[in-house]
């Protein structure tokens, strides 16, 4: 039975994906800088995190299965199109177990603001993901402004004076 019980434990780590595994990253307060770690991008490069210092940044944490995540999508790829780049920028941090589900779905909605993968629950936990949706607002500096947990109109008049608010912009 011992044997028995072994080899199910190993085709059970077998088939865990390799970034599953919790990291050892501790929540950002509000007010701290986001450390500089890597962003592995789901269509495009690596990057760093200190690649977006120099401009407020907008982060999604999301999941492709999870259905309030996908309501507000399309609310902040509208956002994107109309702001991003510009005073700030906007990008998504996936935190699906499987890459290849997070880029189906950003293929079939056409999302066109950056996603990457959260590979060792690393955002996730820095970012304080413990539900999502969640999004951060991140200051030209890298610190951690305010968090919104739930699915929100972000392209909506009081969701813009938020980020509005939160970041010190005045968006056009």
């Amino acid at each position: 039975m011992t044997a028995l019980r072994l080899l199910a434990a190993c085709a059970l780590l077998a088939a865990t994906p390799a970034f599953a595994f919790p990291s050892k990253a501790k929540l950002v307060p509000e007010g701290e800088a986001v450390p500089d770690k890597p962003l592995y991008g789901l269509f495009h490069d690596f990057r760093q995190f200190s690649d977006f210092r120099g401009k407020p940044l907008v982060i999604n944490v999301w999941a492709s299965w999870c259905a309030p995540c996908r309501a507000e999508m399309g609310s902040l790829d509208r956002l994107a199109k109309k702001h991003n780049g510009r005073q700030f920028n906007i990008i998504g941090i996936s935190t699906d177990d499987y890459p290849e589900k997070a880029t189906d779905y950003l293929v079939r909605t056409q999302v066109s603001f950056d996603n990457y993968i959260d590979k060792n629950l690393l955002w996730e936990t820095m970012l304080g993901a413990e539900r999502i949706p969640l999004t951060v607002l991140v200051d030209v500096k890298g610190r951690v402004v305010k968090r919104v947990y739930g699915a929100k109109a972000w392209d909506s008049p009081e969701m813009v004076a938020l980020i509005e608010k939160s970041l010190g912009l005045r968006l056009r």
